[in-house]
């Protein structure tokens, strides 16, 4: 240690830090105390690392789960008003509601003549009604579990994705004749025919036999739904056939005028209140829902979702920072000879809380610079790994979660190390040297 460095030393050990270059002094003393004790410094480093690992996956993970979902959603287009059928009392997109219908609640009242009624609206340009089930599909020897959708023969006018890649898709006159006739996804034509023409053959579905008509064009999936695994059938065959039934899950209609989008569903809504005579909001046993409302609907969901997850992982990030706690008390009973000469030597107050904070906030950013390295480097890994098995998931690293780190890494060292530090400064000189 040459003659100014020593200086500065003793400069610091009696007043504290008073010049950038006594800081790089007192960051060194910061790390020769923390490679004394190389295993403990480590372990209490992990609980950081882990935590801030923890953010930036979390939050890259929610980010990608929100682009993939929304990428998909929007893939429909933004030209469309959906009428679903809901729990009375309840939110479209509330628990109630969603636990309502998975319980068995059945809301029986969307029929056709509802449908016919909106698309008299002006700016109603064509509409699709649809029901979803899933049943045990069977070629020859080959069965499996597939989505069925029972969709209006207009179905492909209102989802630009529904692409016929072979044959056609059904007619109104197959719909209303009850024809069982099927359009089968992509992944469905692999599963049963590989390399064979699906095209005039018949499968069987909750023990009948459909004629395949079409194969739609490769798609992948859409919020968790694989149409390449689904089969589409039309919508009165599947309720009377299959279902025994005589209402909708749904009803799509598409919009003219996007412009007037917001006024469409309005018209939608009165319509729909003066088809089933209601008069109190409350009472609707249907929802009206836009593309550009089920945007911000999702924007909202995905939000809190994020917000609820980084409140998690923060967790790990609290349990790092009673390790740097109780690290630093420890370190403050080691050194308590070391505290009292310093005083006895003239050491202000300030200056040991300052260097006993000092060293908290460098295990701190130790830990969140590892963090923030092993967490790229694990996001990059999970990229790798979910484009090997073809799924559309891609994990980006928001700025926001780099800045969430830094800061949690910081306030963790500083709320946690702030303690001991003050309880070091607080030490009477002789009591501390007869320790």
């Amino acid at each position: 240690m040459n003659k100014k460095i020593r200086q500065n030393y003793k400069t610091i050990l009696r007043f504290g830090i008073r010049s950038p270059h006594e800081w790089s002094v007192v960051f060194r003393m910061a790390f020769r105390n923390l490679r004394m004790n190389k295993m403990r410094t480590a372990l209490t480093t992990l609980g950081i690392i882990i935590g801030i690992m923890s953010v930036i996956i979390v939050m890259a993970g929610g980010a990608a789960l929100k682009g993939f979902v929304i990428g998909q959603v929007a893939a429909f287009g933004s030209d469309y008003i959906q009428v679903e059928v809901k729990v009375p009392g309840t939110g479209a997109t509330s628990l109630a509601n969603a636990t309502g219908r998975a319980t068995g609640v059945s809301i029986t009242t969307l029929k056709e003549e509802d449908a016919k009624a909106v698309a008299k609206i002006p700016n109603v340009s064509a509409w699709a009604a649809g029901n979803m089930d899933q049943e045990l599909v069977a070629y020859k020897n080959t069965t499996k579990r597939a989505i069925l959708f029972g969709v209006s023969p207009t179905w492909p006018l209102i989802d630009a994705q529904a692409i016929i890649d072979e044959g056609n898709f059904f007619s109104d006159g197959e719909n209303n004749a009850l024809n069982q006739v099927a359009v089968i996804g992509s992944g469905v034509k692999d599963s049963f025919f590989g390399l064979e023409d699906p095209i005039g053959k018949n499968i069987k579905i909750k023990g009948q036999s459909y004629r395949v008509i079409g194969v739609g064009k490769k798609r992948g999936a859409a919020g968790f739904i694989s149409f390449d695994d689904a089969i589409f059938v039309p919508v009165n065959t599947l309720n009377k056939k299959l279902l025994g039934i005589n209402y909708f899950q749904f009803v799509t209609f598409k919009v003219a005028d996007q412009a007037r989008m917001e006024q469409t569903a309005l018209d939608i809504r009165a319509v729909m209140d003066k088809q089933h005579k209601t008069t109190d909001p409350d009472k609707e046993d249907f929802s009206v829902v836009s593309a550009t409302e089920g945007m911000k609907i999702l924007n909202s969901v995905f939000g809190t979702i994020n917000y609820l997850l980084l409140a998690l992982t923060s967790i790990s990030l609290v349990v790092g920072g009673v390790g740097i706690m109780n690290v630093m008390y420890v370190a403050v009973t080691e050194r308590t000879r070391e505290i009292g000469l310093r005083k006895a030597l003239g050491a202000r107050n300030s200056g040991i809380l300052r260097q006993f904070l000092f060293e908290a906030l460098v295990v701190t950013f130790l830990g969140g610079v590892i963090g923030i390295v092993l967490g790229v480097g694990a996001t990059f890994l999970l990229n790798q790994l979910i484009a090997n098995f073809g799924y559309n998931l891609i994990f980006t690293i928001p700025l926001e979660s780099i800045l969430i780190a830094v800061g949690f890494s910081f306030f963790t060292g500083l709320i946690f190390g702030i303690y001991p530090a003050w309880k070091a400064s607080q030490l009477l000189p002789i009591e501390a040297l007869r320790k």
